[in-house]
């Protein structure tokens, strides 16, 4: 017969052999009494390391309040049952499932609890690892998703904007086309107005040479207003023609240190007849000789030449224009002011534009094609500087033609430094 023949013997080895759960007895105050294989297994203290210590001692620092209510809780209840981490006796970690259950005597005494535990980090472990997959599995879906969408967009976009090139590329072949047509009529017509406007030019001079005979005043009179006429369109018509050659990138520069001094002395020889017949307080402030600029001459005197005819010509009589210049480290600036009516604020940006002209004494009438300002804007850029103005109505106007400063450094060997010029 077995010597296992009593209930608590086979309950006994049952406990004991149980190795997939802690199953121990604390007494009613909380403290170890028994210690199974299981219990040594999963917490890591052998039985005579526990018994008679607080099971406090497996809850972390954060849970140290939770024995204490587990406690209350099965002895109020019965039974108590929690999830959680534990410590092992290494100081490891792991999360168990836990049971404890009140002991009573048979007249319902307190007398302990039975704490059961099992430890379920893997299967923990294994539930975060396929949320995790999960989450994963989505975010790369997601992405995938977004990508396949961002993809058709940018398809969609590219689609758009090969449409948007070609019909660039068209509009610009139509465009260049229309320039040069446009820019081969006003070279026919610049020929052929050209011819018989120089044509009156010399017989109106042979006339007043008095090639047919002599003329009486009234005829000499007339005379000067064709003269002045055949000038005025055939100013026109050059006016147009540079600004066609600008508008096509068909000018070029000889870009070149030039003096200033000497550009300004050109330019007011041209100005003094007419700043004499409107009886102009004229006003040159002398240039230092030594301040050069790199640009055109040419381009330069024509740019200057235009804007001291604009101050004559919107100046009254009796008023006043003064030409100067100044320099900083690299910048040569040419001013030219007059003492005008002025132009408004708000309008100062449209005299830059082709075709525009303002009002700018109200009385006198629009002369011109509206191009000087534009041509000469489009010049002064064409040489790396700029044309700017300053105006107040009332108060006049101030025109500054911007040029690169000349820099040529002289070596100690004496050779200049070799400059590229510009061209456009």
């Amino acid at each position: 017969m077995s010597s296992y023949s009593s209930t608590s013997d086979l309950y006994s080895l049952l406990v004991d052999s149980i190795q997939d759960y802690a199953i121990f007895v604390l007494d009613a105050t909380g403290h170890v009494v028994s210690w199974n294989p299981g219990a040594q297994r999963i917490k890591g203290y052998e039985a005579s390391e526990i018994i008679g210590r607080h099971f406090s001692v497996f809850y972390p620092p954060e849970d140290l309040a939770k024995p204490a209510i587990e406690l209350e809780g099965a002895a109020a209840t019965g039974r108590f049952e929690d999830e959680g981490w534990r410590l092992r006796k290494d100081g490891t970690r792991f999360w168990a499932n836990v049971v404890i259950t009140a002991l009573r005597a048979p007249e319902g005494e307190l007398v302990g609890f039975a704490k059961v535990t099992r430890d379920l980090t893997e299967r923990i472990n294994a539930q975060r690892k396929a949320i995790e997959d999960a989450r994963r599995l989505a975010s790369e879906e997601a992405l995938r998703t977004s990508a396949e969408i961002r993809a058709r967009e940018l398809s969609w976009l590219l689609e758009r904007l090969r449409e948007q090139t070609e019909e660039l590329a068209r509009q610009r072949a139509e465009a260049d086309a229309a320039n040069r047509t446009k820019g081969e009529f006003l070279a026919a017509m610049s020929h052929e107005f050209r011819t018989p406007l120089n044509a009156i030019a010399g017989y109106v001079e042979l006339l007043m040479l008095g090639v047919r005979g002599a003329l009486t005043e009234a005829q000499r009179a007339d005379l000067a207003r064709i003269q002045r006429s055949q000038q005025y369109l055939l100013s026109l018509i050059n006016d147009i023609l540079n600004f066609s050659r600008l508008e096509a990138g068909h000018v070029t520069y000889n870009i070149e240190p030039l003096s200033i001094a000497a550009v300004i002395d050109n330019v007011v020889a041209m100005i003094a007849p007419q700043t004499t017949a409107k009886a102009i307080d004229f006003r040159r402030v002398p240039c230092p000789p030594d301040i050069r600029a790199r640009g055109d001459a040419s381009k330069v005197e024509q740019v200057l030449l235009n804007l001291l005819s604009n101050a004559v010509k919107f100046t009254p009589e009796n008023g006043r224009v003064t030409l100067r210049c100044t320099a900083d480290p690299d910048r040569i600036l040419v001013h030219v002011e007059d003492t005008g009516v002025g132009i408004a604020v708000d309008r100062q940006a449209e005299i830059f534009e082709p075709f525009v002209q303002l009002d700018r004494t109200l009385q006198s009438p629009r002369e011109g094609a509206g191009l000087g300002l534009a041509i000469s804007r489009d010049l002064a850029r064409g040489m790396g500087g700029e044309l700017t103005v300053v105006s107040e109505v009332g108060a006049g106007s101030t025109f500054t033609l911007t040029l690169p400063r000349d820099v040529t450094a002289t070596p100690s060997n004496g050779s200049a430094k070799q400059l590229v010029d510009g061209t456009r």
